[in-house]
């Protein structure tokens, strides 16, 4: 008779034999642009204006301010790209301090599978990084019949810009976001999830987490948490990330869900590490978080989706008065985004890579015009020997005028009530 142990471990090798093979529904990728090197900022659009998304504490610079600062350069001994907040200029009170929020210029629609090789992501008290993607928001037409600007202390805040355009189904598909890294001060695991408006739950997923922390991706429920997974690997964020050499993210936006995935550094498989102009998904395993389109249809609540890398300090998550004090003491803005800037040595990202694939046969790039504020010296980005200014003031340039802290009104009720006139089918 088997002993117990050996019975025991039957069941778990055939529970994980039965969640790969359930998984094994993805498609072949074909590599169509790639992010590196010395050209890493060149199709890339730099925010330029202070945090009005998510009541951070920050001036999200240009790219000549990125530039000139060293906010946003490639390391020439790497050539690893580097973003990071402003940790050498003394702010004072009611100030915010200068970080970076970059956007591709290109869209990826339903079908896309995007990698990001990371070795070093932000972390530290106050700091609040994201890899995410999200609808693009740049265009203004006459098309645009009701607009409302998201509020950062109610339930919309991560949406920026919503255009309301007398559809339920576009208003559905911009009120949209994917995280594939998020977290904040001295967290040791990565959350991951979509924002969407009401409809779209997270169920009958087949992943390898087991920490669902909720499954409501709507933005009206519980103030916007989204339904969000938490890596159990403590190597998926913060200090634990940076002691393991980083790792390899992938997204896979395709028309049977979302899924995303996480291998640090050790584990990463061939046909990522190896630079391969194809992968497969299927050979991956169960991903770490997994949203069906059966519950969350890709195609009715996303829309093509831009990608985004931004560092803002304290706000609506990182600064909540129920987070911060977790793994942080003091005072969010006071004890850290106010000072000298030292809090913030370990507040960047290192990137060796950003890759995009499409299902094979399909090709999943829509390149927008150019974008407002877009900025440039993006060649200037390209060489890690160009000179700080060591003089860099936060809400300099055209930021002068946004850079106290003045919090965004809310609109949350108006939010609603665009969703509301979509349901019963009123035009404004």
């Amino acid at each position: 008779m088997p002993s117990r142990q050996t019975t025991h471990a039957t069941l778990l090798a055939a529970l994980v034999a039965l969640l790969h093979s359930s998984y094994i529904n993805a498609a072949t990728y074909d590599l169509m642009k790639e992010y590196s090197g010395g050209t890493f900022f060149d199709d890339w659009t730099f925010y330029n204006n202070f945090d009005n998304l998510t009541n951070g504490d920050a001036i999200f610079v240009s790219a000549s301010e990125a530039a000139s600062s060293q906010l946003a350069f490639v390391d020439p001994n790497t050539n690893h790209a580097i973003i990071k907040v402003d940790n050498t200029t003394n702010v004072p009170f009611n100030i915010k301090r200068n970080t970076v929020r970059i956007t591709t210029n290109d869209s990826f629609s339903v079908g896309s599978v995007w990698t990001a090789d990371i070795l070093h992501v932000p972390f530290g008290c106050s700091v609040w990084p994201a890899w995410s993607v999200r609808i693009h928001t740049h265009k203004r037409t006459k098309t645009h019949i009701f607009q409302v600007v998201a509020s950062p202390n109610m339930a919309s805040r991560r949406v920026g810009k919503i255009f309301y355009r007398g559809s339920c189904l576009q208003l559905t598909q911009i009120f949209s976001e994917i995280d594939t890294f998020e977290g904040v001060n001295l967290m040791t695991n990565n959350q991951m999830g979509l924002h969407t408006l009401p409809g779209c739950t997270q169920t009958g997923q087949v992943q390898s987490s087991p920490l669902i922390n909720s499954s409501d991706c709507s933005f009206m429920d519980n103030m916007n948490q989204g339904c969000i997974t938490t890596d159990p690997n403590p190597g998926s964020f913060g200090a634990g990330f940076a002691a393991a050499g980083g790792g390899v993210f992938v997204t896979e936006f395709a028309t049977s869900g979302i899924s995303i995935w996480f291998f640090s550094r050790n584990n990463v498989p061939s046909a990522l590490s190896s630079n391969a102009s194809s992968i497969d998904t299927s050979t991956f395993g169960p991903p770490v978080g997994n949203w069906p389109s059966t519950t969350c249809s890709s195609s009715e609540f996303f829309s093509p989706q831009q990608l985004i890398f931004d560092i803002t300090l304290c706000g609506d998550f990182a600064g909540a008065p129920s987070i911060f004090p977790q793994t942080c003491t003091g005072q969010c803005y006071q004890d850290y985004v106010v000072g000298s800037g030292a809090n913030y040595a370990t507040a960047f990202f290192e990137i060796a890579s950003v890759r995009i694939f499409s299902a094979t046969g399909t090709n999943t790039i829509i390149s927008p015009s150019p974008a407002p504020g877009s900025g440039a010296a993006t060649s200037a980005l390209s060489n890690g020997a160009s000179t700080p200014s060591g003089s860099s003031t936060t809400g300099s340039g055209s930021n002068t005028g946004a850079a106290s802290r003045i919090a965004p009104w809310s609109i949350a009720s108006a939010v609603a009530l665009a969703f509301m006139a979509c349901l019963t089918g009123l035009k404004y």
